[in-house]
This record gives C-alpha cells, structure tokens and sequence, in this order.
C-alpha cells in the first residue's frame, strides 16, 4: 500500500477502528502510552516510522531528514522523559520541508503556539518551556529504532494517530489489517443507524439470547456471542 492510498483509507476510520482490526488479526495491539495527544486537536496522521532516539542535541532529527521518504512520520524517542523538551517550531518546520507526515515524541515538546501555526500534525505527552540541558553519548542505532512506551518501533511500522491516540501497524499486515478495520466500520455505522431509528443495541446483538446461553454455558463470552451474530462493540 503506497502513501497515497494509505492516507485515503485511513481518511474514513480511526485508531480505534485499526486496534480492533489488530485484535482480530491475532496482531499485537501496540498503542503508545496514554497521554500521547495532538498538539492540535483533531490532528491526524498515517505513514511510515522513521525513528530518532534523542540523546540531547537536534542532529539526530537533522541526520533522520536525509533519509526519510515522503510521507514518513519522525518518532522521536526521549524516554518519556518530563524534565525536558526535545523538539520545537524548527524541527517541526524542517520535517514538513522534508515531506514528512507529522512528528510523534515519547517525551515533550515546545514553541506550541508556533507548532500549531506550522499545521504539520505533532503529537507528545506535553509540552515544557526549556529543552535539554544534557548531552549524552549518542547510541549507535538512534537512527535504526526508537521506543514508544513499552514498544519498540522501526520503518517496518506504520504509525497512526488521531484524537484517540497513536498507533503502531506492521506495515507487511497493512492490507489486511485496513480491511478488517473497514469492515469493523461499516458494522458499526449500521449498528449506530440502528440506534437511532429505536432499534437497541441489545435487540441487535441479541442479547437475551446471549444471557440464556450463558447460562447453559457459563464460559461462553460476549466476544464469541458477538462473533457468532457479526457485532463489533468489542473488535
């Protein structure tokens, strides 16, 4: 799936819808941590990871333009780290120059008033008026992975963000995990139509029929039930 069509579909869903695809895929569901917003609400973003780990200094971010495709999103990692802020309005400026889809910090960022002027979606845990005031030794392969919260993330990912969050995808279940994410959709849209024209969601999923069973069958969950009458509350 190239970055234009990759934009396209993901136009029309959300993470939420691509989490439960995960789930239904049998592929890890790897969110970055909560509290991991846009800079500007509503924000979006989709594309492929390009990865910077931080050690104190922008030259990693710079070095990380050279080789970044069009539409790649910078993931920069700075361990979470709350003291400081690692990136600001010129990196942001300079990772729209370079094509990028948008920037996402394990950590801080500043200069917000001039980050939401640039429109380039970013996505932190914050933002802190003062940078770093360290420079640490800088690891071989800051520019080969970097870390979301408990997730190690390189450019076999895609990464997507929304109001809800941020999310990592193999890229090689791309196609598949799109499609599920689709179908979760157009379930859901249906169920909600339904809602709203007086048709509950329990008499939907069947619920009373879920609560007899049940009771024959005290293992039985709402997820297999939900499988079995094609909702997606759940995945």
């Amino acid at each position: 799936m190239d970055q234009q069509e990759l934009v396209a579909r993901f136009s029309t869903l959300t993470t939420a819808h691509l989490a439960d695809a995960c789930i239904r895929a049998g592929v890890p569901v790897r969110c970055a941590p909560a509290g991991t917003n846009a800079v500007v609400s509503g924000g979006r973003l989709v594309g492929r990871v390009c990865p910077a780990r931080h050690a104190g200094s922008v030259d990693v971010f710079l070095e990380a333009f050279e080789t970044a495709g069009p539409g790649d999103v910078l993931v920069v990692d700075n361990g979470g780290r709350r003291d400081e802020s690692c990136v600001g309005d010129l990196v942001v400026l300079e990772a729209q120059a370079a094509g990028m889809a948008g920037v996402v910090i394990w950590g801080l960022h500043r200069d917000t008033a001039d980050i939401r002027e640039i429109g380039l979606p970013v996505f932190s845990l914050g933002s802190l008026p003062t940078g770093p005031q360290r420079l640490d030794p800088r690891p071989g392969d800051a520019l080969e992975r970097a870390t979301l919260g408990e997730w190690v993330t390189g450019r076999d990912d895609l990464i997507a963000g929304d109001d809800d969050g941020v999310l990592l995808l193999p890229a090689a279940h791309a196609e598949e995990l799109f499609g599920l994410a689709e179908t979760i959709r157009d379930t859901e849209r249906r169920q909600a139509e339904l809602i709203r024209a007086g048709v509950s969601l329990r008499s939907q999923v069947r619920f009373a029929d879920y609560l007899e069973q049940r009771r024959e069958t005290p293992s039985l969950s709402f997820r297999d039930h939900l499988r079995a009458v094609g909702g997606a509350i759940e995945e």
